[in-house]
């Protein structure tokens, strides 16, 4: 019985050894870097185009009493703009994101000025326009950013030259003008992380917009002396433009962090 108690004590022994050995051979495991997700918080600038329509409702009345000489009549414009701006976004509870931002275009979206009562008309443009504004959105995923927007925006137009059915001049013009009202829009802007091609910071955003701006009454003025021929046009506008924008963010990259 003694000899079975100091083998049993021997085997149990030699077992543990060999435990202890097997677990001190064991590769050490460095801890795997939890992957850094970038907030959107933080300045951002953008440039891009598109193209954009205009449809104004137009009617004639006299100078200085406003008495109406014709009804509403609807015409339109079309064109191109380039557009570049800044902004600033805050990243909250979670996938929710709140930016302020503001931009300007340039460029031609042009259409028809008309008199039916004088029987003349002229090619107006939108020159160029500004909008200071919000937008608030919700992150669909980590870099795919869903957005509505709106705002005060601002309108410069071209003067124009009347001419008759014909296309010859009359003689007579109008001024250029300036317009402000308001708008409304909405988007998704996404990182361009893809197909395996890393570009930390870089964004593509394709946004709607739609402005809305007051009523202005456009004097029709003789060439040479600029005195007012006796009617006027009451012209306002409703824009819409589609485009797409390079976005650059300044804070997007940042340093891996790691758990254990």
């Amino acid at each position: 019985m003694k000899k079975l108690i100091i083998a049993l004590a021997a085997s149990a022994a030699f077992a543990g050894t060999a435990s202890a050995a097997d677990l001190g051979a064991r590769p050490y495991k460095a801890p795997e870097p939890v992957a850094y997700a970038p907030s959107w918080t933080g300045f951002y600038i953008f440039g891009g185009g598109g193209g954009g329509l205009w449809a104004a409702d137009q009617n004639v009345q006299t100078t200085g009493t406003g008495i109406p000489l014709t009804i509403d009549h609807r015409q339109g414009g079309s064109g191109w703009f380039g557009t570049v701006g800044l902004g600033y976004d805050w990243q909250f509870n979670g996938p929710w994101v709140f930016g302020l931002f503001s931009d300007g275009q340039f460029g031609s979206i042009k259409g028809t000025l008309e008199d039916p009562f004088d029987a003349v008309s002229g090619t107006i443009k939108l020159e160029d326009s500004w909008a200071v504004g919000a937008r608030v959105g919700y992150l669909v995923a980590p870099n795919v950013l869903s957005y509505v927007n709106g705002g005060y925006s601002g309108s410069h137009w071209s003067g124009t030259t009347l001419v008759d059915i014909s296309g010859n001049p009359v003689g007579g013009h109008t001024d250029s003008f300036n317009r402000n009202g308001w708008f409304i829009g909405g988007g998704v802007e996404n990182s361009l992380n893809f197909f395996g091609i890393s570009s930390p910071g870089w964004f593509m955003k394709t946004e709607y917009r739609s402005a809305f701006y007051d009523r202005k009454t456009v004097p029709l003025l003789v060439d040479g002396t600029n005195l007012p021929v006796g009617s006027d046009l009451r012209f306002n506008s409703w824009n819409q433009t589609i485009s797409t924008s390079l976005v650059y963010r300044f804070n997007w990259s940042g340093p891996a962090v790691s758990r254990y």
